[in-house]
């Protein structure tokens, strides 16, 4: 097996240290490189205590990219604050191409600079005019359980969001339907926020709190909104986030009115059934039977979801790890495609329990 070189970009926060794990032991990675400015010459270690005696190396300011000439398949995480990499990208296709590197480097974007199509969606989204919005038609987008066939080969990928990765989890069982309206609530733990504290996000502000917050107005929806045009799922979803007391994972909650089939009203037999039929080449969601528990997924690339129906109601629930299939993971996940590597490659790695 060829063994590739990576290079992180922003590899001190939670994305980054995520993907050091989980690459520091991928069969098809050889050699990873990571910046972090504030913190060139220090180890890895010196942000990710955990990653002590397990990934060497140190963070670099910047990246030589005539180091990867010779390199067949150079790879790129990128795990930079959203907006950074928009800014930069002109300026790192130009270094790519001077390093004769530019076509065959593979990029795999995990904030939400690419993630949408349409600048005015972007805009309206994230509140300013994308930097540089004549690439974000490059970018596959990397949810493998709905867009898999578009992942072999691409070259640019935008990695989804967290939220925006359980969201649509849990809407596929409802592919091609039209179901009129949707209600969603979904926590998240600390970690989403980041590395650097902020008032209503740091942990120490939120460990005995539950609260919501962007209501109806999180980022992530038009993410979902679009997801949800390319299932053929037609209807209205209204979203409500929330902060949870809990350092890593997501858990969703998707209530529904069943919908009337041509055969009849949906049923918890016929839910189950279409959840079984669009996760069945999955391999990293697990269909259980009761609740999804954030601690069965924390710290793993799984996602569990299970449905349930009664009375005319319809509910997916769906759990994962904000840092892991949420993010870090789930690049690594969309690598492997991307290079024809079989899809849990370095992956299949059960979480911790108890959390």
């Amino acid at each position: 097996m060829i063994l590739n070189s990576v290079v992180i970009l922003g590899a001190s926060g939670y994305g980054g240290g995520e993907l050091l794990r989980w690459l520091s032991t991928h069969p098809a990675v050889g050699s990873i490189r990571g910046t972090a400015r504030a913190l060139a010459g220090k180890p890895f270690w010196a942000a990710h205590p955990n990653l002590n005696g397990i990934v060497d190396g140190c963070f670099e300011e910047d990246i030589l990219w005539s180091d990867f000439t010779g390199v067949d398949q150079p790879i790129v995480f990128a795990a930079l604050p959203h907006g950074e990499l928009a800014q930069r990208l002109p300026e790192l296709e130009a270094a790519w191409a001077r390093a004769g590197i530019q076509d065959r480097l593979l990029l795999v974007d995990l904030s939400g600079d690419f993630r949408l199509k349409d600048p005015q969606v972007f805009a309206k989204a994230y509140g300013g005019t994308h930097p540089c919005p004549e690439h974000l038609s490059r970018f596959v987008y990397g949810l493998p359980e709905w867009n898999r066939a578009q992942l072999p080969g691409a070259r640019r990928i935008a990695s989804p969001g967290c939220f925006a990765t359980a969201l649509q989890l849990a809407l596929l069982p409802l592919k091609g339907l039209n179901i009129g309206w949707m209600a969603v609530a979904a926590a998240t733990g600390s970690s989403g926020s980041g590395a650097s504290p902020a008032l209503g996000t740091h942990h120490p502000l939120r460990f005995a709190d539950f609260k919501a917050y962007k209501v109806l107005n999180h980022q992530h929806l038009a993410e979902v909104e679009a997801g949800m045009a390319a299932m053929g799922i037609q209807g209205r979803l209204a979203f409500v986030p929330q902060s949870a007391p809990m350092v890593r994972g997501i858990f969703c909650s998707l209530q529904f009115p069943l919908p009337q089939m041509p055969n009849g009203g949906l049923d918890q037999a016929g839910l189950l059934a279409r959840a079984k039929d669009v996760f069945r080449d999955a391999p990293l969601v697990r269909l259980v039977a009761d609740s999804p528990r954030v601690g069965a997924v924390a710290g793993s690339a799984f996602a569990d979801v299970s449905v349930a129906a009664r009375d005319g109601s319809g509910v997916v629930l769906a759990a994962i790890d904000n840092l892991g299939k949420g993010m870090a993971s789930q690049a690594v996940q969309s690598m492997n495609l991307a290079l024809g590597l079989p899809e849990t490659l370095g992956l299949k790695i059960p979480g911790r329990y108890p959390g």
